[in-house]
């Protein structure tokens, strides 16, 4: 493969004038009506892809962007826990300090190795290809607190299992994220997590060996991503998609779609063309029937007809609903497969109402009806519309199990939290979650959720209206 750009293609083929026409002219057979479908039905399957190609672009391309992390194949180790200041991803977790490792696997496998980690303390390796899928875990759940060195392989690899590899794990796509979570039980045990970070490990599968390493990658001419805003709107969205895909090979189950995509210019190295009046139209109507469908189903989620667990998961999981996989990157993207953890939310009180910090709100937990996980659980506030942690005067974004000695127990023994905008009183302060001032929305977060959350048998308690 050479360089890429949104004119070329993942074989290292220029895209030369004749088909750059050739797709131009197939698009302007298509009818306004028809365009607007397609549209609607790439940009609901394309939305997590861009989504997702923009914050990997912060993270490991933009050296000047505040959320940039470091290069590709660089293990990056960030030693405290989110807070308002981070704000790439939505929905962001707080209770566990982050691992980041961009994956580029054209030229070579990599190897991650974590170290023996103590049984009580909880950790993960979440791996989310260039569809968002989670495809693969590594963690206290999936593979033991034992450690082990594993091997991440790209779509074109065909070596054998080396020896001292404890598991191969494969990714449809030569990009991906691959995030660590390390729970943190509280700020004085900080030090212990520097140091299991410390102690994770990323290298090529040659340097592993102790062999010389493969001839590189061409280096990628990585496009500018959109804006947020600018995703939601902009038909310069679907050459971003077709960058992307060039990183994808297509899946059997989607041949059919994107013969039909590559009507109006979607696929890999492909371009789309907007530039008649009508044509244009066509899409950005595409684009707006898309955000509908979401606002449906967002309405569902609301109403606990469909939960969060349905939207994450790997593609068999998923049967390629693309709209759930779009509902998932808009309200919390990476989020984890429900083995791996569950996120109730609180979007609604229960009269039926949006939660805003006008209001005051109390959840009370009898005690024998504790979220039921094998490792912990947490309450964490996100300020609407931007789905981000709420900045407060003493700092506190979750309520979580760790801190449960330091919170008030009720005189029946169960725990009630107050959720609102100013103090509830010193002494009901430890219950305390601040709210913003306006609209915001609660994540639940069940980390290795027990086999009654996970079956629906626990339920979460619902949030009340109190002024």
């Amino acid at each position: 493969m050479t360089n890429i750009t949104r004119r070329g293609f993942a074989c290292g083929i220029a895209l030369i004038p004749a088909l750059r026409f050739t797709s131009a002219l197939a698009q302007s057979s298509v009818p306004p009506e028809e365009a607007r479908a397609i549209a609607k039905e790439a940009y609901i399957y394309g939305f997590p892809m861009v989504d997702d190609y923009r914050i990997e672009h912060a993270y490991f391309v933009d050296t000047k962007s505040p959320e940039y992390k470091g290069p590709w194949n660089h293990l990056v180790n960030i030693a405290r826990v989110y807070t308002p200041a981070d704000t790439a991803i939505q929905s962001p977790n707080s209770d566990t300090p982050y691992s980041f490792i961009g994956l580029d696997l054209r030229a070579e496998p990599m190897v991650l190795t974590v170290p023996p980690i103590e049984k009580h303390r909880y950790f993960s390796i979440q791996f989310i290809d260039a569809y968002t899928f989670n495809f693969a875990y590594i963690g206290s759940r999936a593979t033991g607190n034992d450690g082990g060195s594993f091997l991440v392989a790209g779509p074109g690899w065909k070596g054998e299992t080396p020896k001292g590899i404890k598991e191969v794990i494969r990714s449809e796509t030569e990009l991906l994220l691959a995030a660590y979570r390390t729970q943190l039980f509280n700020p004085d045990d900080i030090d212990s997590v520097k140091k299991i970070q410390g102690e994770y490990r990323a290298e090529p599968l040659s340097k592993f060996l102790g062999q010389p390493a493969p001839a590189a990658a061409p280096a990628i001419d990585f496009i500018k991503p959109l804006s947020p805003a600018d995703e939601k709107t902009s038909p310069e969205f679907f050459n971003i998609l077709n960058f992307v895909l060039q990183f994808c090979p297509t899946d059997p189950s989607e041949t059919g779609l994107m013969a039909r995509f590559a009507r109006i210019g979607v696929g890999a190295g492909k371009t789309i063309d907007v530039s008649s009046p009508e044509m244009k139209t066509a899409i950005e109507q595409g684009m707006a029937d898309a955000w509908v469908d979401l606002e449906a189903l967002s309405k569902q989620i609301d109403a606990g007809k469909i939960t969060f667990g349905e939207l994450f998961g790997t593609r068999e999981y998923l049967k390629n609903n693309y709209l759930y996989r779009m509902g998932a990157a808009v309200l919390g993207i990476y989020g984890n497969s429900k083995q791996e953890a569950m996120y109730p939310v609180y979007a609604v009180d229960t009269e039926g109402k949006k939660l805003d910090g006008a209001s005051k709100y109390t959840v009370h937990f009898e005690a024998d009806r504790l979220p039921p996980v094998n490792a912990f659980w947490s309450l964490t506030m996100y300020e609407l519309p931007q789905s981000l942690l709420v900045a407060n005067p003493i700092n506190r974004y979750l309520l979580n199990s760790p801190m449960l000695p330091q919170f008030v127990k009720d005189t029946d023994g169960g725990l009630t939290f107050y959720i609102q905008n100013e103090s509830p009183g010193k002494d009901k302060e430890p219950n305390w979650l601040p709210a913003p001032k306006g609209p915001f929305v609660i994540a639940m977060r069940l980390y290795w959720p027990k086999p009654e959350a996970l079956d629906g048998s626990w339920k979460h308690p619902p949030m009340k209206q109190t002024t």
